[in-house]
């Protein structure tokens, strides 16, 4: 690109204008609810997934009042398949707080915004500059790359001594003016141009004084986190079915899939009959293993072994209603349930 010697936030906004992203859904609008959803739902997720998510989301809760009125268990059912379930139940917490708290309205203060469920540093600082106009350096994953290039920062992002000096970087480069176009330029820059395996040098704003591609270091910058085994884990699901119905449960709300409809589970498929009797109530009639799948979480993969089972129909408890329940084929796909899970109905029951 030309080797302009404006400031570096100036060539920012001047390629953001001509090169960047103009027509997502959450662009031009001061809606801090919409904001904020996208910012959520963007969280460690990319765009393209993102966009018919936030679009149904909208059509269903236009508002955060309608969000915060809304059962848990319908918003996890809409949120089904995007990932990360703990932000679907800190966007319902969340929601909640700003209607009870903040009467409906947003905190202008990226501290305040941050004392929200699932808001951080750089998610209230990506909200008050899209909402608000504020001032305030942002730090996602992409600008993180961008600025660990620029800047010449070594070390994984991820360790807080690395983290901290990036939040140096991107505040000391912030400029007075045209600070949503800047902000979102950081943001494009890392998506098409900054890229993690082969960044585009000859298109970037940046490459003029960039000690990475002065130092032939784009490959080696920012540091990978240290690698580090993978552990499994092993669980065996339950797929029970009584006059075409399917018995799910309700996970705790707390850990994986809090929260969620699930498959009930057992840690090995040994005595499942007895098990079925003693822990869920029914009797089985058949029973048929199922082949395996594993399932890749951030820290561990699951490798999950199904058992289809056909039972006695039968009542559920007083005691058990609550948390277990016999579900249709398409009320179960509708429910909030985990992929893994959703696979598993959709294939063999």
């Amino acid at each position: 690109m030309a080797g302009s010697r404006s400031t570096p936030a100036a060539r920012v906004v001047a390629w953001q204008r001509l090169h960047g992203r103009h027509d997502l859904p959450w662009q031009h609008t001061r809606d801090a609810y919409r904001i904020w959803l996208s910012e959520v739902m963007l969280q460690q997720t990319q765009v393209a997934t993102v966009i018919p998510y936030y679009q149904r989301f909208l059509e269903k809760f236009h508002d955060v009042r309608a969000l915060a009125r809304a059962p848990l268990d319908e918003v996890l059912a809409l949120w089904s398949g995007l990932g990360y379930y703990s932000r679907a139940r800190h966007l319902h917490l969340a929601a909640r707080l700003v209607v009870a708290r903040h009467g409906g309205e947003f905190p202008r203060d990226p501290l305040t915004l941050r004392d929200l469920p699932g808001v951080g540093r750089s998610t209230a600082a990506a909200i008050a500059v899209a909402a608000y106009g504020g001032r305030h350096a942002i730090l996602d994953g992409n600008v993180k790359r961008v600025l660990a290039r620029y800047r010449g920062v070594y070390g994984y992002p991820g360790k807080t001594e690395v983290q901290e000096r990036l939040w140096r970087e991107a505040e000391a480069l912030l400029p007075v003016r045209n600070i949503e176009a800047y902000t979102q330029g950081l943001m494009d820059l890392g998506n098409a141009v900054c890229t993690r395996r082969q960044p585009r040098c000859d298109a970037c704003p940046l490459a003029l004084d960039c000690v990475a591609h002065a130092q032939g270091l784009t490959q080696q910058l920012p540091e990978a986190k240290p690698r580090a085994a993978i552990p499994e884990r092993k669980t065996v699901m339950l797929v029970i079915r009584a006059d075409g119905k399917l018995l799910l449960e309700k996970r705790p709300e707390q850990g994986v899939w809090g929260g969620l409809w699930s498959l009930p589970e057992m840690a090995r498929a040994r005595e499942v009959a007895s098990h079925c009797r003693d822990t869920l109530g029914v009797t089985v009639l058949t029973q048929k293993k199922l082949p395996p799948l594993t399932h890749v979480f951030t820290h561990f993969k699951l490798r999950i072994t199904p058992v289809l089972l056909e039972v006695k129909p039968v009542r559920l408890g007083r005691s058990r209603s609550a948390e277990k329940r016999w579900f249709s084929k398409s009320t179960a796909l509708a429910a909030g349930i985990a992929k893994p899970v959703r696979d598993i109905i959709a294939h063999w029951f």
